[in-house]
């Protein structure tokens, strides 16, 4: 038997759906609550690595997610006019049967794994969170927004950056700026661009885009955080900054036209020291670490986890510390890594320093995540 029969997950994101799966597939009894409204529809790319993919596929997922994105195998270097300076074969570190890379459009990914939830046999409840919690020490006692209760062997906090979660359980680490801020465009994807390539220099740190799928691809432009309630006219700030760039670019900034399809954020950061877990209520996903997009790893590190935690609760025949002392010493050192790494390459990009190792860096943190976690 399982360690737990019954698991609330606050979150239905890609952690909380992805530990949803395989615990509702094994016979525990799954909740999920999502405070959004519904799946979205609409929504900026997201660039998956190796070692996510590698999770997709070990829930069954990979199929559907591949033929919903764009894999690709190597990565481009530009320079602002648009002349390609390098092509960079990408690492594998999801194994040499998986792509180095793909491209989905997010609420594409979403819709897959909600599919999978369903099928599993998870029950998800939308527009609902938790609003109180109360660890009697063999079962959690759990109020929702809606005003329905419940009594649960575990929950799971996979509620995101800005998790309740984390507040009610009493850790007050909160996310932090890194001092930069990223304007993304949903858009079309010109003929012959079949990879990310990044730009550094130019009037932003970074240029870059994404191909998400045969038609469709995301850009996006780092600059330094401006305050969010600053950013007025979006299309003409992100059409103004792209002005700076060649090549490909061209044609981008002709599509930067709806501002329903960009999306400014800035970079955070944040960490939760081990353990991620007060009594039976245990965080996973950003909700316990995330950091900037500067290495790709955020949501790799967020499936990651709900991969361990899954595996350790069928495992296991009862849920107490040995599980989660097992699940901190697989994940801490490991999400601490990716973090401090995606971290030092922001800081750079902000202060540069003449003898940075950013190719060392990055192949330092793909020969870690190559490792099964």
């Amino acid at each position: 038997m399982p360690a737990v029969g019954n698991v609330l997950i606050v979150g239905g994101g890609t952690a909380g759906s992805a530990l949803a799966i395989p615990l509702a597939r094994a016979g525990v009894a799954v909740d999920v609550v999502e405070i959004r409204p519904a799946v979205t529809a609409l929504g900026s790319g997201i660039t998956l690595q190796g070692n996510a993919l590698r999770v997709l596929r070990d829930l069954g997922v990979w199929d559907r997610v591949a033929a919903a994105g764009f894999p690709f195998d190597s990565l481009g270097l530009r320079a602002p006019d648009g002349t390609l300076l390098a092509e960079i074969p990408g690492a594998r570190t999801g194994g040499p049967d998986l792509p180095a890379a793909l491209g989905v459009n997010r609420p594409q990914l979403t819709a897959v794994l909600a599919d999978a939830v369903r099928a599993a046999g998870a029950r998800t409840r939308f527009g609902v969170t938790v609003e109180t919690l109360t660890d009697t020490g063999d079962r959690v006692d759990v109020r929702l927004s809606d005003g329905t209760t419940g009594t649960y062997d575990l929950v799971v906090g996979a509620d995101g950056i800005r998790s309740a979660v984390r507040g009610l359980i009493g850790i007050d680490d909160a996310p932090r700026p890194t001092g930069l801020g990223i304007w993304r465009v949903h858009t079309r994807r010109p003929a012959g661009i079949e990879r990310t390539d990044l730009i550094y220099g130019g009037p932003c740190f970074t240029a870059g885009y994404c191909p998400t799928g045969p038609d469709t691809m995301y850009a996006y432009l780092v600059e330094k955080a401006r305050p969010r309630e600053a950013v007025g006219d979006r299309v003409a700030h992100m059409r103004a900054l792209a002005e700076g760039y060649g090549g490909p670019w061209d044609e981008i900034r002709e599509d930067i036209t709806d501002p329903e399809r960009i999306n400014y954020t800035w970079f955070e950061s944040l960490l939760v020291d081990r353990p991620w877990n007060r009594g039976r209520v245990v965080l996973i996903g950003d909700a316990a670490h995330a950091c900037p997009p500067t290495i790709a790893q955020g949501a790799a590190q967020c499936l990651e986890d709900a991969a361990v935690l899954a595996e350790l609760l069928l495992a296991a025949d009862r849920l107490g510390r040995p599980v989660f002392d097992a699940f901190m010493d697989r994940r801490h050192e490991r999400a601490k890594a990716v973090v401090e790494a995606s971290l030092r390459l922001a800081e750079w990009q902000l202060d540069p320093v003449p003898d940075a190792d950013m190719p060392g860096l990055v192949d330092r943190i793909s020969a870690l995540v190559t490792e099964p976690p």
